[in-house]
């Protein structure tokens, strides 16, 4: 197995990060497509030992996670370069990358090289930001229930906060009165433009917990005065974007931010409001190898319909995430057993509901493409039949597709399950107490592949102490 220090690659850590770092000391890899590098990859990942009854990597070796190097430094160039090319020259862009759909410190620090932030959401993802070297400046604290010790911690650090509420906004007032702050503080507000095709993601709803509802009676009043009176609350920020929401509702969503933060400005006297954060949510398209709606796609209709956010008067800051990372993402798993039910084929494999909950406990949601390998990692040929993936976990549902037609699948061949790189593999879920897959970058020089660990397979050793087998835990007992 080939392995490198490439994954690990961070800019220094006493400056923004740059993306021309990353090009200078690696450049992208000339060669063959996405489609063509995740085949690739997949037979390598075999012939190399990552997956397989005989792997290595062992309790983990019938499942591993991929995620295409090359994929996710050409998404991160073409978010900025969207960007760039609706904004005047110099104009200051924040993109801040979602952690929580990629919590891996490798991968953001892949991310900061090519000049990608983090907007976090907890005290673990800021954790994780940090240790990935991301700089204050570049990062942004995002929550609807922070402590009064998440939002010190944050103040101190310089960091940008985005408070949520009013209670919360009266914290800020005690901690910012306490002790100066370098951070930027921000108010979030929800424009209440509606909802997506999937309501539990939906965050711009009428009833959202999320932020102040602009349309209720006298918040939009309250908002402004709040802003008003504290010259130090410098930015609006506004997340209506999610997965099964169009394109025209963002930027509706993006408009009526715009909008307020210019009456603010006008009743001001004074560009107050300087920065605006839109948030991120852009979907993903699950159904083919087509990365469809683009970042590109998006800025030119915000260009087109909020022309005065993009002008150069107003700081940006985007908190992209699935689109960034979702497509790169792979998790391959061996067929363990092929049987029939019913009349119907099962393929059994080991990645189920672990790596894929939202599939499995809404497949109409999160539809997940599926495709067929060969026991040596090649694409499987033959006529399609409809058959069940089925996951290793013990209650019946955990199923990744029902009766999805496919190449007939058999012991010892491989599935692939696609579009799995952000929300996927690393917000596992421990049912069955199954172990934690390893997450490997990999990229492709010519036919040598080189895989990398982003996270390490977890054993069952750490399974064990994770629930509590450590031999100085035996209190219970005792009580």
């Amino acid at each position: 197995m080939a392995h490198d220090d490439w994954l690990d690659h961070a800019a220094p850590d006493d400056h923004h990060a740059d993306a021309d770092d990353d090009q200078q000391t690696r450049p992208l890899p000339a060669g063959p497509d996405a489609p063509a590098r995740r085949d690739q990859a997949i037979r390598a990942a075999v012939e190399q030992g990552l997956v397989g009854p005989t792997a290595p990597t062992a309790p983990a070796g019938p499942l591993v996670c991929l995620l295409d190097i090359a994929g996710v430094r050409a998404s991160a160039a073409a978010l900025r370069g969207a960007f760039e090319a609706v904004t005047p020259p110099g104009t200051p862009v924040l993109h801040a990358f979602a952690v929580k759909a990629t919590p891996l410190v490798p991968v953001l620090r892949l991310l900061r090289a090519a000049g990608i932030g983090a907007e976090v959401a907890s005290p673990g993802e800021l954790a994780l930001a940090r240790a990935a070297g991301i700089a204050p400046a570049d990062t942004v604290l995002d929550s609807p229930a922070k402590t009064p010790a998440e939002l010190r911690q944050a103040l101190a650090l310089g960091i940008a906060v985005n408070a949520d509420n009013p209670q919360e906004l009266a914290r800020v007032d005690a901690l910012v009165q306490s002790a100066p702050t370098a951070s930027p503080v921000g108010l979030r507000v929800n424009p209440q433009i509606g909802g997506g095709a999937i309501g539990a993601l939906s965050t711009a709803t009428p009833t959202s917990k999320f932020g102040v509802p602009l349309r209720d009676e006298g918040a939009r009043e309250w908002v402004i005065r709040a802003c008003l009176d504290r010259p130090w609350l410098t930015r609006l920020h506004a997340h209506s974007g999610s997965q099964g929401m169009p394109l025209e509702m963002m930027v509706r969503g993006v408009g009526a931010t715009y909008e307020l933060a210019e009456e603010i400005n006008e009743r001001a006297g004074r560009r107050q409001i300087d920065t605006i954060d839109i948030g991120g949510g852009l979907p993903v398209n699950f159904g083919s190898d087509e990365e469809s709606p683009t970042h590109a796609q998006y800025a030119r209709r915000l260009k087109a319909r909020v022309p005065g956010l993009l002008d150069g008067r107003y700081v940006l800051v985007t908190e992209f995430g699935r689109s960034l990372l979702a497509k790169h993402g792979t998790v391959l798993a061996r067929v363990e057993y092929a049987k029939k039910a019913g009349g119907r084929p099962i393929a059994v494999t080991h990645a189920g509901v672990q790596v894929a909950t939202r599939t499995v406990y809404a497949p109409l949601s999160w539809p997940l493409r599926i495709a067929a390998y060969d026991a040596k990692g090649r694409p499987k040929g033959g006529p399609a039949v409809g058959q069940d993936i089925a996951g290793p976990a013990c209650f019946a549902g955990d199923l990744l597709a029902e009766n999805r037609p496919l190449p007939l699948l058999e012991q010892g061949d491989h599935v692939a399950v696609l579009d799995t790189g952000a929300y996927y593999f690393t917000a596992h879920y421990a049912y069955n107490s199954l172990t934690r897959p390893g997450i490997y970058g990999f990229s492709a020089y010519g036919d040598d592949v080189r895989f990398a660990a982003a996270r390490e397979p977890q054993t069952l050793d750490e399974i064990v102490a994770e629930a509590g087998g450590g031999a100085e835990r035996d209190a219970l007992r005792y009580l």
